[in-house]
């Protein structure tokens, strides 16, 4: 059975969330961008068809297919996640992950907080993000200065609180976008 106004209202539920996010993490314009691309009938479609409310669409379909089309176009357009930044390594003439821009870990972050608020509800505590990240640390392939990265910014949330940690968050950010104008 299709769901495309519950689908609908999930992911604008959740972008709106990011959004927020993003502007108290000093990247404003990337979380009005956030996720348009689920909006695109190659991920709308499938979302809507394999929406249950109670996990991932990307999941229907790939228990249905052994993969998710939707998955792939979206990791291919969305720079916040860590699967998008793989490339070939011409040394080990393997395609290996690459250390992720700081401002796109922090959209990472952001989107990680957002969906445990969407998804978890009035269970959501600040420790559910990185309760989450760490269930699948050991099966994540993320280059490994990302991981590490994200991983104390959760810490952080878990410990501190929002305030605090989207506070250290902007100010990274803006050394961040200062290191990056003088390389210029």
């Amino acid at each position: 059975m299709m769901h495309p106004i519950k689908h609908f209202v999930t992911i604008t539920r959740h972008r709106n969330v990011v959004i927020k996010h993003c502007f108290k993490a000093g990247i404003f314009w990337q979380g009005l961008r956030h996720d348009l691309s689920k909006y695109t009938p190659t991920e709308f479609v499938p979302g809507m068809k394999y929406y249950t409310g109670t996990r991932s669409p990307n999941e229907g379909e790939r228990d249905l297919y052994g993969y998710s089309l939707a998955w792939i176009h979206h990791k291919g357009r969305n720079k916040h996640h860590f699967e998008y930044w793989t490339d070939y390594n011409p040394k080990s003439k393997v395609v290996e992950p690459v250390k992720m821009p700081v401002r796109y870990v922090a959209e990472m972050f952001c989107d990680r907080v957002a969906a445990g608020k969407i998804y978890k509800g009035d269970s959501y505590t600040d420790q559910s993000p990185i309760e989450y990240f760490m269930g699948g640390k050991g099966r994540r392939v993320i280059h490994p200065e990302t991981s590490d990265l994200l991983e104390q910014l959760l810490t952080m949330l878990a410990e501190k609180g929002e305030k605090e940690t989207f506070a250290y968050l902007k100010g990274i950010v803006k050394l961040d976008k200062i290191a990056r104008k003088k390389q210029k």
